[in-house]
């Protein structure tokens, strides 16, 4: 049989041509290791349920009436919409709350669209006296919303000097870029109390709507138009909102007979807080607590080193010494621990694969050179 030569070309000339195979190694090397590092690091990946909640607070309501004049009206135009799978429907003392979920691989946004587009239809339907600010609010549910950590800021001062700081970290911490928001539990919120006596108030012959229409006309900001000054145009606005507690005492209100009374003369206003809704508690002591809350999509260990980096900067300079400033929840321990993990396993399969690709270059390069020295032998030039 005539003697033919057999070789394989890609590897021929990889062997041959060793220093551009070395530096594209090297080449591909560097992009996999740029692309890894600017990949985003989380726990678990961002799941987009197609699940919409609608909440709605009527004060002063029963179970039995808030599913009468609240959830049943919203169902009726929720479940007209296309596409949806199941509602799950809860009426409470004050509350109800209602969760769409839509079949899967519907898209989320326009799921949330459906469903706001619904309950405009049913609003005209709900009481008349239902605030606005307590729904029905239309909220669809994220995963990226889950805070990543907690900043709790504790020490010997009342919650209202705590709270001055806790807001100065959450503007701070806002600013960051993978930061989406910072939600503040625990910290008591301003309230401008009015206490009327009904004894006074009948002798003034005042009813509560004229207190209410005074306050409402003082506590107003009014657009005076627009001036010519020169060459531009400038907006004008009259400012009337209360700066504080004594304008609101001097607010004179005439009664039926149009004679002013002064409000400080039939009620007690007093500067205070809301009723407490929230809490927060660390080791046992008044704690505000800051919930931290990351943009989808971005890097969580990243974002958890800037936080640390920031706290620690206005520890020492915009926060007093006795106040303690501590993290607790950080979601990214546990992933720094699986990345960890997974760069230890890429280091090992990549010396493994290493020594395998040698071991197999090593005995291509054995059986060329003997194919080599065979070829060279049958054709009479070595032998």
């Amino acid at each position: 049989m005539k003697n033919v030569f057999k070789e394989f070309k890609p590897s021929s000339w990889a062997i041959n041509n060793r220093t551009t195979v070395f530096i594209i190694t090297i080449m591909l090397t560097i992009m996999g290791i740029s692309t890894y590092n600017g990949l985003p690091k989380e726990l678990y990946p961002d799941i987009t349920m197609p699940t919409i909640y609608v909440a709605t607070i009527y004060p002063g309501s029963s179970p039995s009436d808030m599913e009468n004049l609240i959830t049943k009206q919203l169902e009726k135009e929720i479940g007209a919409i296309s596409g949806v799978n199941k509602i799950i429907s809860n009426s409470v003392q004050d509350f109800s709350s209602i969760q769409v979920e839509f079949v899967s691989g519907t898209d989320i946004d326009e799921a949330n669209q459906k469903v706001k587009d619904a309950v405009d239809k049913a609003k005209p339907t709900l009481p008349s006296d239902l605030d606005p600010t307590y729904g029905p609010n239309v909220a669809k549910v994220e995963f990226s919303d889950m805070p990543i950590m907690q900043v709790n800021v504790s020490g010997d001062y009342d919650l209202t000097g705590i709270k001055k700081y806790a807001e100065l970290l959450q503007d701070e911490i806002e600013k960051l870029p993978e930061i989406s928001k910072v939600d503040i539990i625990g910290a008591p919120e301003r309230e401008i109390q009015i206490n009327v006596d009904m004894y006074k108030m009948q002798a003034a012959q005042i009813t509560m709507y004229d207190i209410y229409a005074a306050i409402s006309n003082e506590n107003r900001i009014v657009s005076g138009g627009t001036i010519k000054v020169e060459d531009m145009r400038r907006s004008i606005t009259v400012s009337g909102e209360f700066d504080n507690v004594e304008q609101i005492q001097n607010l004179t209100i005439n009664n039926m007979n149009n004679y002013a009374i002064y409000l400080k003369d039939i009620a007690v206003i007093q500067d205070d807080f809301k009723e407490q809704e929230s809490f927060a508690r660390l080791d046992g002591k008044k704690v505000i607590t800051l919930n931290v809350i990351k943009k989808s999509g971005k890097n969580l260990i990243e974002a958890s080193d800037n936080i640390h980096v920031l706290l620690d900067e206005m520890s020492e300079k915009d926060i007093p010494s006795d106040l303690n400033v501590t993290v607790t929840g950080d979601t990214s321990s546990t992933t720094r621990t699986q990345v960890a993990d997974l760069i230890n396993t890429i280091i090992i399969g990549f010396i493994l694969v290493t020594l395998v690709l040698m071991f197999l270059w090593a005995q291509q390069m054995q059986c060329l050179l003997v194919y080599r020295f065979h070829y060279l032998c049958s054709s009479h030039l070595l032998c």
